[in-house]
């Protein structure tokens, strides 16, 4: 441990909210009524992050006279649509190197999709001029160590292989691009790749749903669904829902079945923004096309640059046991302190800047890294989730599917494996916390001190678990 860059940590977060950057704006909308009675409706949406939002908007678009309604268990964005990075990729199953090891006889198509579906993502955003600062700057991978590039090439080779402009950078002409000095080269995907703003994006397909139709019901929790002679039935606090048709879109929190927690764990993520940099503190690390970017560490870091010149800097995960979604302790400095010295390193050149925001939150992790299906009471209800990242774009297309398995629509997408196949069952507690405590403080103190913990995690990788980037 370096005292003196923990010191420079522990002060840059004196003065920090520990709440989200995305959701502090005043754009932020008046939340709808929660539901106050019984209603009845085709297809009913849980959730109202971005996944139930993009099938929302998808179902009505498709089938206008179809009704459509969405529950949201507090307000539109309150989970890990509100808190994201939001980089911007054409990756439908969390990186390209990850749909590789998932399903490496299916790269191509679903490679194709996913650029499909960015540019069906940039098409609704124009239409329903959803001002959301979007940038399309690029999306960066960069090496932290020389012994990275070898994998870092094949990566990049990877994405040349299946249609991607990707360009290699050596470590002088990455520093051009953005001054880390431990940035060793990097690849960078300058097409359908770059930035947005999470919270004003949720917002403007909050208004583009509500314009074309759908009923939205906000503060409106599930607590139970049950199978009926034709649907579902879903009680809220104060009402039922009865859907012939149910889309979860429910992600980390599972809602909607016990039996959802068996493949997905809510793994918490955490996040810092700082404040805004002024242009002489810009000028010391460049970051000329604003790209996001991602690197290799052992615990994978990403970051990016907001509208108004604040980086966000983010990627240290935790888990709480019993799949706790609200820990008091990541409200507090402690926790993100290890990941503003992870910054510090990144950027030495901006030690004097401070920390405005800091917030961690659950994001969906199975063995799979990405979207599954889950088929309950005779296919009535479907879950759709497990994004553990890539989400604001790949949520449009997971949704989508999820729609086409509900409806039992025979299309392309549904005969590839993905579509057909769930991830690994995850263990039960107490092992999965136990597991996960081990696993992380082998992941710390790994490139410090390697031994038994090169053979944990090589281990723990050959389970199905795909804990570091490479």
């Amino acid at each position: 441990m370096n005292l003196e860059t923990r010191a420079i940590a522990v002060k840059a977060l004196e003065n920090t909210q520990f709440t989200t950057y995305w959701l502090s704006g005043e754009d932020k909308p008046e939340a709808t009524d929660a539901l106050s009675e019984d209603v009845s409706c085709d297809l009913l949406i849980v959730g109202a992050g971005f996944c139930g939002l993009w099938a929302a908007l998808q179902a009505k678009e498709k089938n206008p006279d179809r009704h459509v309604v969405v529950i949201e268990g507090a307000e539109v964005a309150n989970g890990a649509t509100g808190r994201p990075a939001a980089i911007l990729s054409t990756s439908v199953m969390h990186g390209i190197a990850n749909t590789e090891r998932m399903f490496p006889d299916e790269v191509a198509p679903l490679e194709r999709l996913g650029m499909e579906n960015s540019d069906g993502f940039r098409d609704t955003i124009e239409r329903f001029n959803i001002d959301c600062d979007l940038e399309w700057g690029g999306e960066l991978t960069v090496a932290v160590g020389e012994g990275e590039l070898p994998s870092l090439q094949e990566t990049h080779d990877l994405f040349v292989k299946y249609g991607h402009d990707a360009r290699m950078y050596t470590r002088d002409e990455l520093k051009e691009e953005i001054d880390s000095p431990i940035f060793d080269g990097g690849f960078m995907i300058s097409k359908r790749s770059g930035t947005v703003h999470p919270g004003k994006l949720a917002w403007g397909l909050r208004r583009a749903i509500l314009e074309i139709g759908v009923e939205l019901y906000e503060n409106t929790p599930l607590l139970k669904t049950s199978k009926t002679s034709d649907g579902v039935s879903v009680k809220t606090l104060r009402g039922a829902v009865l859907a012939k048709k149910v889309l979860l879109c429910t992600n980390a929190y599972a809602a909607g079945h016990k039996n959802i927690r068996k493949r997905v764990i809510a793994i918490r993520d955490r996040i810092v923004v700082t404040e805004p940099l002024t242009d002489e503190q810009l000028s010391r690390i460049g970051w000329k096309s604003r790209c996001g970017i991602y690197d290799t560490r052992v615990q994978l870091k990403y970051m990016r640059l907001t509208a108004d010149n604040r980086i966000l800097f983010g990627g240290r995960l935790a888990y709480f046991f019993g799949n706790n979604t609200d820990p008091q302790v990541d409200k507090s400095a402690a926790s993100f302190v290890p990941l503003f010295e992870a910054f510090l390193r990144t950027f030495p050149q901006l030690a004097d800047v401070s920390v405005a925001h800091a917030w961690s939150g659950p994001i969906g992790l199975t063995t799979r890294m990405a979207v599954h299906y889950q088929n309950y009471y005779n296919g009535d209800m479907v879950y759709a989730g497990g994004y553990s990242g890539f989400g604001v774009t790949a949520t449009r297309f997971g949704s989508r599917v999820g729609l086409d398995i509900l409806d039992d629509l025979d299309t392309p997408e549904r005969k590839l494996n993905f579509a057909r196949t769930m991830p690994g069952y995850m263990p039960p507690e107490p092992f999965r916390w136990l597991g996960f405590k081990f696993t992380m403080y082998a992941l710390d103190t790994l490139e410090a001190r390697g031994g038994w913990r090169k053979l944990w995690v090589k281990m723990v990788k050959g389970m199905g678990f795909p804990i570091t980037h490479n």
